[in-house]
This record gives structure tokens, C-alpha cells and sequence, in this order.
């Protein structure tokens, strides 16, 4: 088993389009013109975009944020990732992604790459955009709270 996540984006004109809004890719394979793979190393954390529209509207739009599993790590299948990943956050319908696209600016505006932000807060965003409540905001002072205790846990 490769020891990268490999997600295939899509995209064609008004119809479909897949990308990473954020996350650090490892590699990346063109296909041709409509297609490409990106691949993410074993632990790290991205944001995969989906877009689907027809002559009536937009059909699917989805964010799902996952981190990319270890060898042998049990993880969770998805369209166009593979093997798949952990699901730390898993959204569909434009006014919830909107919302998360919104949070992932705002960790940026605090000059947070998102891919290193606490995995318990896209967690957090999940459940309280799931149940129609607004989620906290991401702080410096989490930032700082997040990797002294990931120091300690590697």
C-alpha cells in the first residue's frame, strides 16, 4: 500500500469541479486537461471541495476535511480519495459549506495555515454546523493550546 493519500480532482467547465482548499500536497500526477492527482503524506490534514451542477443548478456541494491514514491505519472511503481517510469534518449543502469555507479564512486571517489547526476543531465545526448551531471560533491562544500538547504527544 502506498504510503500517500492520493485525491483526483475534476474539473469541467460549469459542470464539476473538484480542488483542495487547503493542505500540503506531496505530489501531484496531470492526467490531462480535466484531471489531475494530488497526493498528501500519512498525518497530514486537507480540505477536498466538490461541485456538481446540471442545466437546473448546482447539484452536490461538499467539503470534506480529512487526514491523509498510515499503512494499515482504519479509515473511511470516499468518491475520489484514495485508499481514503479520517473524516475529521464531512459537510454537503452550499449554506454549511459556505460556513466552513468561512472558518477555514478566518484561521487564515490569524496566520494559521489551516493544515496545521487543531483536528478537534474541524471536528467541532462538524457537529455544531450539523445540528444547525454556530460553531466557536479558532484562537491564537487554541493554536498555542494545540501544539504544546501535540509536542507531548508525539
Amino acid at each position: 500500500m502506498s504510503e500517500l493519500t492520493h485525491v483526483e480532482l475534476v474539473w469541467v467547465k460549469g459542470r464539476i469541479e473538484n480542488r483542495i482548499r487547503f493542505g500540503r500536497i506531496a505530489e501531484q500526477r496531470m492526467i490531462n486537461r480535466q484531471r489531475r492527482v494530488v497526493s498528501f503524506a500519512a498525518g497530514s490534514i486537507f480540505a477536498f471541495v466538490r461541485w456538481t451542477s446540471n442545466d437546473y443548478g448546482t447539484v452536490v456541494s461538499r467539503i470534506d476535511i480529512l487526514r491523509a491514514v498510515e499503512p494499515g491505519e482504519r479509515y473511511s472511503t470516499l468518491p475520489f480519495v484514495q485508499p481514503g481517510g479520517e473524516i475529521l469534518l464531512r459537510i454537503s449543502g452550499w449554506p454549511k459549506v459556505e460556513k466552513v469555507l468561512q472558518a477555514i479564512d478566518a484561521i487564515e486571517t490569524l496566520s494559521i495555515n489551516p493544515a496545521d489547526a487543531a483536528p478537534d476543531h474541524w471536528r467541532h465545526i462538524h457537529n455544531r454546523l450539523s445540528v444547525g448551531e454556530q460553531p466557536r471560533p479558532y484562537t491564537q491562544s487554541r493554536h498555542q493550546a494545540w501544539l504544546h500538547r501535540r509536542k507531548f504527544t508525539s
